[in-house]
């Protein structure tokens, strides 16, 4: 991921989902400063993780694949189970044969419940332990290290692409959103989920939610404007599942460019 230039402005960087120059102040947490679009309602941080920043986070996040995500595995391959017949059934003809991308795909979990349900799946994590516990415990699959963004992936183009709670890590999101384009076919389905900031259940002491979690998490949608950013690259929202966690999860079709 590329982050935008961080501001030096006490009225913030412009905001980097539809370039509306002027936010308003949103929070100080923990000494970081996030901002809110008067336009398109994105909660952002700025200062914007760097290069640099990000990669110290993607350094070993896991703890050698050894820790707190790689615990509980049967209950997240069940979860992944669920997600990737969901969306099996709404491939035309069924998944066989048809390309599967799970972007952050972490320990291969969804790349592999993907592969049960009869697609080809390849996954993308910058993380390096993580691929190789993903490259261990799931060998039947593909799996490439990098962002979506760098990735090398030879050019390939995906029927079908899995992002799940990653997006709000990448403090560009039109270059984030403008690769997950760049690498589906036409008509290809996007399942993707990030928080909610907008939903009900979000605590009005922010601190205590666990999502928000700046400089981790530096960007905070709505479903409003995520659907937006998402019609500027080409997507059109096909279903919006409930959320009873203060979450988005959308599934959306690759469809030509809504400008």
């Amino acid at each position: 991921m590329n982050a935008a230039i961080p501001s030096n402005s006490p009225e913030g960087r412009p905001c980097p989902l539809c370039g509306e120059p002027k936010p308003a102040h949103f929070i100080s947490h923990q000494g970081h400063e996030l901002f809110r679009c008067r336009d398109c309602g994105l909660v952002y941080l700025d200062p914007a993780p760097t290069n640099a920043d990000i990669a110290q986070m993607y350094d070993d996040p896991y703890s050698g694949a050894t820790e707190s995500y790689f615990t509980k595995v049967e209950k997240k391959m069940r979860r992944s189970r669920i997600r990737a017949r969901r969306m099996a059934r709404m491939m035309a003809g069924g998944a066989a044969g048809k390309s599967f991308l799970d972007v952050g795909a972490n320990g291969g979990f969804m790349a592999e419940a993907a592969r049960e349900a009869g697609f080809r799946a390849t996954g993308v994590e910058p993380d390096g332990p993580a691929v190789d516990y993903a490259r261990r415990h799931y060998p039947a699959n593909d799996f490439v290290r990098g962002t979506i963004e760098e990735a090398d992936l030879g050019g390939r183009r995906f029927d079908a692409v899995y992002c799940s709670e990653v997006i709000e890590h990448a403090p560009d999101c039109n270059r984030f959103v403008a690769a997950l384009a760049r690498v589906m076919r036409p008509q290809g389905l996007l399942y993707l989920t990030t928080p909610d900031i907008s939903h009900w259940r979000v605590p009005r002491d922010l601190g205590r939610w666990d999502a928000f979690c700046p400089p981790a998490h530096c960007l905070f949608f709505s479903p409003g404007n995520l659907a937006r950013l998402l019609d500027r690259h080409g997507f059109k929202v096909v279903r919006k599942l409930i959320a009873i966690k203060p979450g988005i999860k959308i599934l959306a079709r690759r469809v030509e460019s809504g400008g």
